[in-house]
Formats: C-alpha cells, structure tokens, sequence
C-alpha cells in the first residue's frame, strides 16, 4: 500500500466520515424523541464520569490552564448543557399556535461540521455533539491540531455511549488526521449542511467563507466596569477569580478592568488581596512586547500559562500566590496591543471618572476586539446598570457575576453554551448562546385563516394588443414586402 502525504489522508478522512455521517443521519432523522432523549441522557453520563480524565488529558496534550478548571468545564458541558436542553421538543409537532391555525414542526439540519477550539478541546466537543444530536443531526468534530487526541477521546466515549443505546454508527465522528486543508475538505463536503465554528478569527472567517450555513464565533474583549455603587470586595474576588480560571482560556473572561476613579484605589487593593499583581511601568514594557509579536498577532506560548510562569516568561519576578497580572494603561486600540484580548492572565487596568467616562472605555475596548461579544459591570445603581444595557454593541451583559462562568450559563440564567454568538455587528448570524434550536430547522403547517380578497378570484385582464391573427397578417405582409422588392 503506498504511504500517502498527511493532507491527503486528511482528505480522504474528511470525505470518509461525511458519507459515513449523512448515511448515519438518514436513519437518525426518523429517530423519535424518546430515542433521541435516551442517547443524548447516555452521551451526558458517560461524559460526566469522564470528565476528570478528559481534563487531565487536554491539560497534559495542550499545557493550558489547570486540570481541575478543564474538569470543571467538561461537568458543565455533560451536566448544564444537557439539563438546559433535555425538556426541549425536537421531533415532531413542537408547537401548536390554535389562534393562528400553525404547527411548528422541527426539521433537522443534516450533517454539521464542529470545529473545535484548544483552550477548551474536550468540553467544546461534548457540548457540540449533545445540542447536535438533541437536534437530530449527524455530527464530525474537526479539532484543533494541538488538542487532537483529547478531543478525539471525549468524542469517542459519547459515540461509544450513543450507539450502545441505538444511535447508528457514524452519526458521531471525530477526525484524526488533521490539517487545514482535510477540514476545508470538510466543511465544503457535499453532505455537510451546517457549519459549527468556535476558535480564533481565520477559523471563523473560512467557515464563513464556505457558502454554506455557519454558525461562527470568534474571540472576545471583554471589559467588566465597577462602579462606585457595586460591592467592591464582591467584584474584586469575582474578576480575580474569573480572570485566573483555567488561565483565561474562555473567550468570556475578563480583558480590562474600567474602574470608577472615586472607588478605583480600594478596588485595587483588595484584587491584590485576591491574588492580582500590578506591574510597573517596565514591566508592562515587557508584557507588551511578550504578549504580541509587531504584526498583532498573539504569542501562543503565553497563552493558558499561569500568571507566575508568563511573568517568568517576560523576565520580571512576582509574589508566589500571584494569579493575574494586571497592566495599568491611558491607550486603547493598536498602538496599546495589550488593550487587545489576552487569551491568558493578563489584565488591563484603565480608571475613568464616572460611569458616562467608564461606557465610552467599554466601548472603545469592544469595537477594538470584542464586537458584539459580551461585558461585564459590577453595580447597584439600576439605571447604571440598564444604561450599559441598552448602549454597549454586545449580546451579554453579565451584572454583578464572573464573565467566565457567567456568559456561558453556568452562574446565571443563560443559555448554557460554549459557543456565544456575537451577533451582526460581530459578523455573527445570532446574538445568542448556540444551542440546539439553532441546529433544527421549523417547518410552518399553516390552514387558511381568512378566505382569499374577491379580487384575487377574479380572473385578471389580458393585455390590450394585437390578436395573434392580425400579429400573423402582420407577418405576412412584412414578408410579402420583402420578397416583392428582389
């Protein structure tokens, strides 16, 4: 057998799996809603109890953030996604509006494409193909290739569990060879109906690029502002705690600090209380240039690291127990690139004078970066509060939570998700948290309501004009005319 180039098996993967797929999802597309409920039960248990491993794993192939927060995120992924989807109709009549005489009836999409992130390698996958199968739809995971293995494993155990309680086989794949041009193989397969995209921008943007349907969600820069008003010790736990979480690898995390100037000194205070290190001038100096190469481009080796190991890294020394490191800056846009998003524990610090002051820096952060994507605002004063709501261009706005774990569901009431949409201002076709009732499509039974205007029955009037008789004459003389002058 002759041994073929990587892209090529990738490919040829990439078509494999499609067929497979569509073949898989023919049958699952009839599938009822008690036999799609009990594979999707099974997929969450099974990812559930190998959650802790599946954490480990992804640390250990990817050296981002720590194996407990990955842990974390896998429970949610198995154990929220699934409660907030489990109750939702998906086959079938799903609503029945008798005023308006219309039956909603769920359709499912067809084979999807999930494109997967490394800082979240295994929790992305298992919250993908659980809101796909609900959904009724057939699924092929195109992993990061840094998180390969990982990604594969988490796949691999629910498809294992899903076939176990009748799912066929190939409705849950997951490539292994991987490279750009198997995944662009991939999403441009004739059996692919829907791209699901989660990662960094060109990711996204040759989702995009496709034709087809696709869900793409890139990065964020999320500023979360405190107020005079809020409770400054709550807040200064919460963005600590939220920012250091699994080393800032969640596209919600905390970017920039806008702190109200009258509380901005004893907000600082007690963040370095809760672990945060402020940097002096020089060491900004050396964050700025560690963080980014000239072009804006983000290093990657100081992504998901441990304040202690990027402070290393940047050649200055930090307390032992430190967790953020945070920059103060007066800039925003690209002469200041840590303004930018900072996929690891780095923190942006600006102090403006009153909340009006405070939303002119929040915007300013989120149409650098974070478009469309979320913020964060610690306060009392409602008015402060539906204020920021009503002006900031972003889909979430988490009150008084961590962005980390409150953009994505896990500590407040939205959907929980793992890909947040950004909406039209952040090239997005949806503002909201995906979920499965982004991945069905509804048909509309609908019975007449009213009968049709008399003058729609009525036969219409033909144009005034030559009958086809007179258009013969017509022709014949033209002709006649003709021949008589040779």
């Amino acid at each position: 057998m002759p041994e073929f180039d990587k892209d090529l098996r990738s490919i040829q993967e990439a078509r494999d799996l499609s067929t497979q797929a569509f073949a898989a999802w023919k049958i699952w597309s009839h599938a009822s809603q008690e036999q799609v409920d009990r594979v999707c039960a099974a997929m969450s248990a099974a990812a559930l109890a190998a959650a802790e491993r599946l954490g480990t794993m992804a640390h250990e192939e990817t050296g981002y953030g720590f194996s407990e927060h990955k842990k974390l995120k896998n429970e949610f992924a198995a154990r929220n996604v699934w409660e907030s989807i489990k109750d939702e109709k998906t086959v079938g009549v799903i609503h029945h509006d008798p005023a308006m005489r219309i039956y909603d009836i769920a359709w499912p999409v067809g084979v999807v494409a999930g494109l997967t992130p490394s800082t979240n390698p295994t929790s992305t996958v298992i919250y993908k193909i659980l809101v796909a199968v609900k959904a009724r739809d057939a699924i092929i995971i195109a992993p990061h290739p840094s998180a390969a293995k990982c990604s594969y494993e988490a796949a691999r155990i629910m498809a294992q569990a899903a076939e176990a309680n009748g799912a066929p086989p190939g409705l849950i794949a997951c490539m292994q060879n991987i490279s750009l041009q198997g995944t662009q193989e991939l999403m441009r397969h004739k059996y692919v109906a829907l791209i699901l995209a989660t990662g960094g921008t060109p990711m996204v943007k040759a989702a995009h690029s496709t034709g087809k349907p696709a869900y793409g969600v890139g990065p964020g820069n999320v500023p979360a502002y405190v107020d005079r008003s809020a409770d400054i010790q709550k807040a200064a736990k919460y963005i600590v705690s939220s920012k250091s979480f699994d080393c800032s690898t969640i596209c919600a995390s905390e970017q920039a600090v806008v702190a109200d100037k009258p509380i901005a000194g004893q907000l600082a205070q007690l963040m370095q209380q809760e672990g945060a290190y402020f940097t002096n001038e020089h060491e900004t100096h050396l964050l700025r240039n560690l963080l980014f190469h000239p072009d804006g481009s983000m290093n990657t080796a100081t992504v998901g690291k441990p304040a202690t190991y990027v402070a290393a890294l940047a050649g200055f020394d930090v307390p032992q127990g430190t967790r953020v490191l945070v920059t103060r800056l007066k800039k925003t846009g690209k002469e200041e690139p840590l303004s930018r998003e900072k996929l690891t524990t780095t923190l942006a610090w600006y102090e403006e004078d009153g909340w009006e002051a405070g939303c002119d820096r929040c915007i300013e952060l989120i149409m650098f970066g974070g478009r469309g994507h979320s913020l964060i605002i610690h306060a009392t004063n409602p008015d402060v509060i539906m204020a920021f709501g009503l002006e900031k261009p972003v889909f979430r706005i988490v009150v008084n939570a961590m962005g980390t774990l409150g953009a994505i569901g896990l500590t407040t009431g939205v959907m929980p998700s793992l890909t947040l949409g950004a909406g039209g201002v952040g090239g997005s076709i949806t503002g909201d948290n995906v979920t499965t009732r982004h991945l069905y499509n509804i048909k509309r039974l609908a019975y007449e309501l009213s009968a049709p205007p008399a003058a729609a029955m009525v036969p219409g009037q033909p144009d005034p004009g030559p009958s086809p008789k007179e258009i013969e004459q017509t022709v014949r003389s033209v002709v006649e005319e003709i021949l008589n002058l040779r």
